[in-house]
């Protein structure tokens, strides 16, 4: 191996040296920006070299290139935002549709208020087996709710739900008891909800 000596101090470059280099760096680090990186990436040409050099053209194209893409973006979630407003009120007017065309054949159809937080349960009277039809909507927002039983020391839990703009079904007993609804509003204005039943239970009761 060779044993490398030490540079002298006359031999190392001196402190003006340096930022001379220093500067004389950052000089050309911007003449290459301002000359080939703006015209050739955004198509600003100050000096016009980018423009005899045919580095402009192709930065215009660039930047047109990504306008269009950001209006595309634009776009695509205009057309994605208008349909999910479209679904939306479709939703609700085939909820109302169905709703409507059941209505003469409802024997039982309550509608009520919820303030923000406020929070009710609907129970129907049944017997063990005993089954009935349900359909119930929310206009204004969304709410979140309990399906659930109890009685004669039993109680059941049958569905729960988020967040949930309506549902329907058929709700069985499973035991002798009251079988229903909680229903919370976690929304920030009021929302109605209106509830429609029919089958066999002997009484609907309501409660705080």
């Amino acid at each position: 191996m060779y044993n490398a000596q030490k540079p002298t101090a006359d031999e190392l470059p001196s402190t003006a040296r340096l930022i001379k280099s220093t500067i004389m760096a950052a000089i050309a680090a911007l003449v290459i920006l301002i000359t080939v990186v703006l015209p050739a990436e955004y198509g600003l040409d100050p000096t016009r070299i980018g423009k005899a050099l045919g580095l402009t053209e192709m930065g215009e194209i660039k930047a047109q290139l990504a306008m269009e893409a950001a209006q595309d973006r634009q776009m695509e979630q205009k057309i994605n935002d208008k349909s999910s407003f479209l679904n939306e009120l479709l939703n609700i007017f085939m909820r109302s549709a169905n709703a409507q065309s059941d209505k003469a054949a409802w024997t039982e159809t309550l509608s009520f208020k919820l303030s923000p937080g406020e929070g009710t349960e609907i129970k129907l009277v049944m017997t063990k087996n005993a089954q009935a039809q349900f359909l119930w909507t929310v206009a204004g927002g969304k709410v979140n709710y309990d399906l659930h039983g109890d009685g004669d020391g039993e109680s059941i839990s049958y569905k729960k739900g988020r967040g949930v703009e309506g549902h329907e079904g058929t709700l069985k007993a499973a035991f002798a008891g009251n079988h229903g609804w909680f229903w919370r509003n976690r929304n920030r204005k009021d929302v109605t909800v209106t509830l429609h039943v029919r089958g066999d239970f002997q009484d609907i009761k309501r409660d705080k």
